[in-house]
């Protein structure tokens, strides 16, 4: 959780002198460690350890549990409720944009040590960190379980490490101690108002990685995280950016690559071991997020269904998801041949991170105005703060963009419109689905004036809405000509909560003639598992026997027509989407040799 905020140390506080803008001298070195400390200390020690930890939903963190809890909270606001939730989503896609992002130039940074050890080795940064990134990625299905055990050892000596190698430089030139005042920060922005705004940029990589605090919180719980953060992280971190600055300040040639010139030589080889371990676990907490995200964009009906794989029988939370582990490999292989170097990744780096904060800032003043009823000025006093610190980051970051800051903003904006388009084509076909659709109830009389034959076991029909009679039991009546014993229409739904426990799983309609109408409900987090669901209707009416039961599922294939729907080629990408996504046997964890799927096509 906290490798990807403890390995920017490797090339935060060299990005702050890389381009010359900032002459070296005491004074500057003090304001920069300055803006360093009380960065950490205003944005991750109180926005995020003290506040936005707060908003919770249900115990669970990060950009979709707050998208979702600040959706309920204005239900009442549909307006606003659209705002945030495009809002939220585009989030989302920044953050999966990171996760291209993060292992690039974490393990570029890392691999950049074997030049302080000799100068020779520079073509070899390249491809040795494609090396390790393509194995990163090669390992992923056999999931996290087997070397999980040995992540947090050894965070715990790469931040031991990186304090005792700051102490070593404070020791020698303590007078930077003194950049814990803010006065320093102030003077420098002040005396230096041309360039501090162009230094926020390189100062907020010091950040990135503390979404990860929040985003993980369901993991761990609130109480570890704060106690690991203000026992060993943040300690460690300013101990190393001090050092860095006092290295800088008895010599300003250093100023090239701080982290690794602070080290005497016999420790390079090992730090360059130790950094590149830490990137990697870095880089591995952001592809477990991606896939953890992902299943929960899936279940808010943002992406299509895609195929999920678990790498644990202990842990539901391990999951495994083949299209976005080679689609982020594909990313992180383009990013790093495209831009070569840590530094040059650092301006793409920091405008994806920064505009998530922003977002994240700005729901979490709709969840404490709307979701607890705090007054408006104490919700505007608690977050405007926050903000504009944000939006100064943020603003000093978009100077990056046609360095490379266009990289992250590109692949969120189509992510955006993959999901948008996902959502908004879903809509649309139930919609018309729902415009053909006959009443269930009143169907199943008509049918029961003169039934057909009715043969043994329990047919399960999947429907999109309750109440509705679902395309696969017209099929099956017209051509097959048969009613089961047993009937059971199921609607799955998925809620915005993480978690929905089995006392409120299922909700039984008994509609005569041996007919139910059965609702299950998921929250986000929630592993979709029908057969399992239907196992608690044993003892309320109906026994679902496996042995005995067949699932129907509606096939459909969606047909692009003009009209008032969304735009041509969005419908086109639609229907593309629509056809590639993995069946819903799959994902509703149906046998599949119970499975029956009947096909009709249907126009938006």
């Amino acid at each position: 959780m906290y490798g990807d905020i403890g390995t920017s140390v490797l090339y935060a506080f060299k990005e702050v002198f890389a381009t010359g803008h900032v002459p070296i001298t005491p004074d500057n070195v003090l304001g920069v460690l300055s803006l360093f400390f009380w960065s950490l200390t205003l944005v991750v020690s109180i926005k995020y350890v003290s506040l936005i930890m707060r908003a919770d939903n249900h115990g669970e963190g990060g950009l979709m549990a707050l998208l979702a809890l600040a959706s309920t909270s204005t239900q009442t606001k549909p307006r606003v409720r659209a705002a945030l939730m495009s809002l939220g989503v585009f989030g989302v896609a920044l953050f999966f944009a990171d996760g291209v992002l993060t292992p690039a130039i974490s393990v570029l940074s890392a691999m950049e040590g074997l030049e302080a050890i000799t100068p020779e080795a520079k073509p070899y940064v390249v491809p040795l960190s494609l090396i390790v990134l393509v194995a990163l990625f090669l390992v992923q299905r056999r999931g996290t379980a087997d070397i999980g055990r040995f992540f947090g050892p050894i965070t715990v000596a790469w931040f031991a490490a990186i304090g005792v190698a700051g102490v070593f430089q404070i020791v020698q030139n303590p007078v930077v101690l003194m950049a814990v005042s803010p006065g320093y920060a102030l003077q420098f922005a002040v005396e230096h108002y041309h360039i501090a705004f162009i230094t926020l940029g390189a100062v907020f990589l010091c950040l990135t990685g503390a979404e990860a605090l929040y985003a993980d919180m369901g993991h761990f719980g609130k109480t570890p995280i704060r106690i690991a953060w203000f026992g060993l992280v943040m300690p460690s971190l300013v101990l190393n950016y001090f050092g860095q600055g006092a290295l800088v300040l008895a010599d300003p040639a250093a100023a090239a690559s701080p982290f690794f010139n602070m080290l005497p030589d016999w420790a390079l080889i090992p730090m360059v071991a130790l950094a590149t371990a830490a990137t990697v676990i870095a880089s591995q907490a952001l592809i477990t997020g991606a896939f953890s995200a992902t299943k929960q964009t899936i279940q808010l009906g943002f992406l299509p269904r895609l195929t999920i794989l678990h790498t644990s029988i202990k842990e539901a939370g391990q999951i495994y998801i083949p299209a976005v582990n080679w689609a982020l490999l594909a990313g992180v292989v383009a990013a790093v041949v495209f831009f070569g170097s840590s530094s040059a990744l650092a301006a793409a780096y920091g405008i994806s991170v920064s505009m998530v904060m922003i977002i994240t800032t700005a729901m979490t003043f709709y969840v404490i105005r709307y979701g607890w009823g705090y007054p408006l000025w104490l919700c505007l006093a608690s977050t405007g703060v926050f903000f504009v610190v944000d939006a100064a980051f943020f603003s000093s970051n978009l100077l990056k963009v046609a360095q490379g800051g266009w990289f992250p903003l590109v692949m969120a904006a189509v992510l955006y419109v993959i999901m948008s388009t996902w959502k908004d084509g879903r809509r649309l076909l139930n919609e018309k689905l729902r415009s053909d659709a006959l009443d269930l109830p009143s169907f199943l009389d008509a049918v029961f004036v003169s039934p057909p034959a009715r043969v043994e076991g329990t047919a399960v029909f999947l429907t999109a809405d309750s109440g509705t009679v679902p395309n696969a039991l017209l099929h099956n009546l017209k051509h097959n000509k048969v009613l089961h014993a047993h009937n059971v229409f199921v609607t799955v739904r998925n809620h915005e909560v993480p978690w929905i426990g089995l006392d409120k799983r299922l909700q039984i309609e008994s509609l005569g003639h041996d007919c139910w109408q059965v609702v299950i409900n998921y929250g986000f987090k929630n592993d979709p598992d029908v057969p399992k669901a239907l196992a608690q209707m044993r003892g309320r009416g109906c026994s679902v026997d496996p042995m005995s039961t067949s699932y129907f599922l509606s096939r459909d294939t969606v047909v692009p027509t003009l009209g008032a729907g969304m735009a041509p080629w969005r419908e086109k990408l639609f229907a593309q989407m629509h056809h590639n996504a993995s069946g819903a046997a799959d994902f509703l964890n149906l046998p599949n040799n119970s499975v029956v799927e009947l096909g009709s096509k249907i126009e938006i």
